[in-house]
Parts: C-alpha cells; sequence; structure tokens
C-alpha cells in the first residue's frame, strides 16, 4: 500500500468537557463542527502532502448537510473517524462520522455525519492550488458516484455564491422602537469578530471550524429568541466557502429566520469580511441551519409561527418550504432503504 493511500483515514478521540457544553449542558453544535472539520482537514493535508513537490494545506471550501442525530452531552468521548472517498484533480471529499461513548456504560451511538470538500493550496503561494494525489477505489461504481457527487456540488456552490450577494440589513439600533416578536427583524442576530492569530491555519487565514462555531453560536441566538425555550442544532445545509477570510479582517456574521414549520426552524448565516484598513467588504460564507425547540426534558415542542412582512421574506419562507419539504422526502426515502 502506498503512502497516499494509507494518509486517506484518520481517527481522533476526544472527551467532552464542560467548556464544549451550550448552557443547558448539551455538547454546542458548532464544537462539533469545528472538530469534523479539524478531523477533515488533517487527513486531507496529510494525503496531499504523500507526493514530491511543494508542501500543502488542505483548505475547507464546502460541507454537505450535516445531520445531528443524537445530542452528545459532558463527559462523553467523541470519537471522529475521517475517510477521503473522491479526488478530482484539484479537490478531494472527506466524510466524516462522530460517535459518542458513554465510558461509564460502554454505549455508543452515531451522532453526526458530514462531507466536506478541500482543495489543497501550497505553502508558498495561497492562491495557488496543488494537484491531489489519487486514491484508490473499491470498484469503479464507487469513483463515479464520487465524480456525480463532485460535479453536483461544484454547480451548487456557484449557483449559492451568485444568490447569496445580497446585503443584510443590520439590526435594529437599541434606540429604535422594538420589533414585533416571532417577526423575522425580533429574532435577527449578528456577532462582530476580529480575526486572530489563534483562528487561523499556517496560511494565516481562518480555520473553516472556527467559522462555522461562530455560525452556530449566531443561529442558535436567533432560534432561542425566537423560540424563547432549550433550543438545539438539528441539521445544517450545505455550507459554502467563498472566498478566504485573513488574519486581521473583521467579519460581521448574520443570522435570520427564512422558514418556521410546527417544529423546527430554518436560520440563514452570512459572513462578510472586511479589512481594518481598506474598505473591501465581501460575502466570505453562507449556510442554512436548522434548529429545534425542547422543554425540560429534551422532548420537541411546537415552533411559534413566524410573522412575515413584505415580499423579500415572502419569498425566502416559500425557498425555505422547498427545502424542508425535500429534506423531509430525502430522510424518509433514507429511512426506507436502512429497512
Amino acid at each position: 500500500m502506498s503512502a497516499h493511500e494509507t494518509a486517506s483515514l484518520l481517527q481522533l478521540c476526544r472527551i467532552m468537557r464542560p467548556d464544549d457544553a451550550n448552557i443547558v449542558g448539551n455538547v454546542h453544535g458548532g464544537n462539533i463542527l469545528k472538530m469534523i472539520e479539524e478531523a477533515g482537514c488533517i487527513v486531507g493535508t496529510r494525503h496531499c502532502n504523500a507526493q514530491n513537490g511543494d508542501r500543502c494545506m488542505a483548505a475547507l471550501v464546502r460541507v454537505e448537510k450535516t445531520e445531528f442525530l443524537f445530542p452528545m452531552f459532558i463527559g462523553e468521548v467523541a470519537h471522529v473517524t475521517a475517510e477521503i472517498t473522491y479526488a478530482s484533480q484539484h479537490s478531494l471529499e472527506v466524510q466524516v462520522k462522530v460517535t459518542a461513548e458513554n465510558i461509564l456504560t460502554g454505549a455508543k451511538k452515531l451522532t453526526n455525519k458530514a462531507a466536506l470538500w478541500y482543495v489543497p493550496c501550497s505553502l508558498k503561494n495561497v492562491n495557488k492550488v496543488m494537484k491531489v494525489p489519487p486514491i484508490k477505489y473499491a470498484d469503479q461504481e464507487q469513483e463515479e458516484q464520487g465524480r456525480k457527487r463532485y460535479e453536483a456540488q461544484k454547480l451548487e456552490r456557484m449557483e449559492t455564491k451568485a444568490r447569496t450577494e445580497e446585503v443584510v440589513p443590520p439590526p435594529s439600533n437599541p434606540e429604535d422602537p422594538p420589533k414585533e416578536q416571532y417577526t423575522v427583524g425580533y429574532s435577527q442576530s449578528t456577532l462582530i469578530h476580529l480575526v486572530g492569530p489563534s483562528d487561523c491555519t499556517l496560511h494565516h487565514y481562518v480555520h473553516g471550524g472556527v467559522t462555522m462555531k461562530l455560525m452556530d453560536e449566531v443561529a442558535g441566538i436567533v432560534a432561542a429568541r425566537h423560540c424563547n425555550t432549550n433550543i438545539v442544532t438539528a441539521s445544517v445545509d450545505a455550507i459554502n466557502f467563498h472566498r478566504k477570510i485573513n488574519k486581521g479582517c473583521v467579519v460581521t456574521v448574520t443570522g435570520r429566520l427564512t422558514f418556521v414549520s410546527n417544529k423546527s426552524m430554518e436560520i440563514e448565516v452570512l459572513v462578510d469580511a472586511s479589512s481594518l484598513v481598506e474598505p473591501d467588504k465581501y460575502r466570505a460564507v453562507s449556510a442554512f441551519f436548522s434548529f429545534i425547540s425542547l422543554d425540560k426534558d429534551n422532548k420537541p415542542l411546537p415552533v411559534p409561527p413566524l410573522k412575515i412582512e413584505g415580499e423579500d421574506e415572502q419569498r425566502r419562507f416559500d425557498e425555505g418550504n422547498a427545502r424542508y419539504i425535500l429534506n423531509k422526502a430525502k430522510r424518509l426515502a433514507a429511512k426506507e432503504r436502512q429497512q
């Protein structure tokens, strides 16, 4: 077996501490996303450096839909397994599974599954994308399925970038009249963060996992404001990384409700980046997060309906409803295949 084949699988584990959890004791969804991205980055970087030539670092460009199947709690051990499942000439797909282990009872449960896409960037020139070493497939069908996923995500990334360039209005000033409860404006939230060295890779741009953690935090605030209850991340639709965020930039993370069903909320999260010394401002990352509301026994609660104001909010609500119906159909189809 060659060196690049042995570098295509990674297993990590870490015990969950109190500082990994939210205010009610569940492990923060953003921390799980961060662990997933770190594992993907490690296995992707190892694989791409198992060849001669410039040293490189795997840069995250997209995360496919991520399901939060079960909550994880303080004291449990998170086992993260990352495997490279497809390699094109300049990008690779990493599939990641997270399992929670109760070390007192030995019980294990699959909590998360995700697929991530990376491109290898040269350490000498961050704008130079390196070639990816080939991987060994079990059969031709596996390779063909991977190629179809590659083409689909490439197209969707381009479509999403064009769709998310709109400017998000800032939240109301404290002096403004209060927004009516259950409206988009009432729960919309923004976080502003100065990118420091600890947030960054060897290339001096932000780790994808750091960005995802900030996005999950803002989405969680939006969901909590709308419901005024305990909320947890249920799933994350594709996260698209449109442009790199450099050290020293100011990132503005904005979350707003787009759709509400009886038991779930969809929240659009947009990340804009700007330099402290230059006027350039650009859309860096975009995604849709889904949250559910829970009672004190962690049982799902009905979600208050969303009050729509204006044509833009109605359009986003209708688009969110279409995504909800599509995702529900996919879950039912997957459940039937497992039976």
